[in-house]
């Protein structure tokens, strides 16, 4: 632990995982590689889903989105906790700690609102096949996006604010390796109840209302599946819908570890671990799951890799 002993007067220390100096060599390589996944994969679904015109529908659309904020979202965080893992200084300045704080609860609630939004996507497409293209018109599809981004906006402002308000009296350790709300809280002086109590509540509304929306529209889509007895339609509802199903599993289970219980044992022992996986990871895996599930993604990224080749 001497090594975070040069801490700044200001800012904050992130102590993260400097209690297994071993542990970091290895998470320096894992995050490291993660990360450069990451920016490859997701710019390259971004690419394939503007240029290619197969690709020209809002399921793209949202995942284009998708891609843009799992990019800036792991920008965020993995830079300085790069510089962490590698370097005897675990510092972060107050500015630094504020930013990453304001950006990173932003695109991680942008996120949880997305999923929500490409969930009921898939339901148009599943259960309203005939008038899908009339449900999900561009100016739809552009109205549900922006409200994501905006309400990711929107608590990121009110729950970072009253978090960055509260008293420290000098505490800087962050047992973290990045400035998140329920790690930040506990460095207050005060009787932090009613930040708890406002933290959970704003958790109901952005995780648990978007998860709601979400099992409500694969209940319907699993109904309508099933009342059409067919292989061939359960196999192309599977190639609908598994991509972003499979996504939603990841990051829901293990965020909602973190936000809807802060004080459980399980988060107090396994937090950074869990905030590591949807941070770092699950950035990672998406691009992945997305590209080999999906016929057309595949044909696409073909078609892309093909022409750079041509020229």
């Amino acid at each position: 632990m001497s090594m975070i002993n040069s801490s700044s007067k200001e800012g904050f220390v992130l102590v993260g995982f400097s209690e297994r100096p071993q542990l970091e060599k290895i998470l320096f390589a894992i995050v490291l590689m993660s990360y450069l996944l990451t920016l490859v994969g997701n710019t390259i679904i971004i690419l394939i889903s503007s240029t290619d015109p197969k690709l020209k529908t809002p399921m793209y659309f949202f995942l284009t989105h998708l891609s843009l904020v799992d990019i800036c979202l792991t920008t965020s965080i993995v830079p300085q906790l790069l510089w962490n893992l590698k370097g005897p200084a675990k510092t972060i300045t107050s500015l630094g700690c504020a930013i990453q704080l304001y950006v990173s609860l932003a695109l991680g609630s942008s996120e949880c609102v997305l999923l929500a939004v490409m969930a009921f996507d898939r339901y148009a497409a599943v259960c309203k096949p005939l008038h899908y293209a009339v449900v999900m018109n561009p100016r739809l599809c552009q109205a549900l996006a922006g409200i994501a981004w905006l309400s990711g906006l929107g608590n990121a402002l009110i729950q970072g604010t009253i978090t960055l308000r509260l008293p420290r009296c000098g505490h800087r350790w962050l047992r973290h390796f990045f400035c998140e709300v329920p790690s930040v809280i506990k460095l207050a002086c005060v009787d932090i109840h009613a930040n708890e109590i406002q933290l959970f509540m704003a958790s109901l509304v952005l995780l648990l209302l978007p998860l709601a929306l979400i099992l409500t529209s694969y209940g319907h889509i699993a109904k309508a599946v099933m009342r059409i007895k067919s292989l061939q339609a359960w196999r192309r509802a599977l190639g609908t819908c598994g991509s972003h199903l499979m996504v939603v599993t990841l990051f829901y289970g293990s965020i909602t570890a973190v936000y809807i219980q802060p004080k459980s044992s399980y988060a107090h022992t396994h937090g950074k671990f869990i905030s590591l996986f949807y941070t770092v990871m699950t950035p990672t895996l998406n691009p992945l799951i997305y590209t080999l599930r999906n016929k057309e993604v595949k044909g696409a990224l073909r078609k892309l890799i093909h022409r750079d080749l041509s020229m």
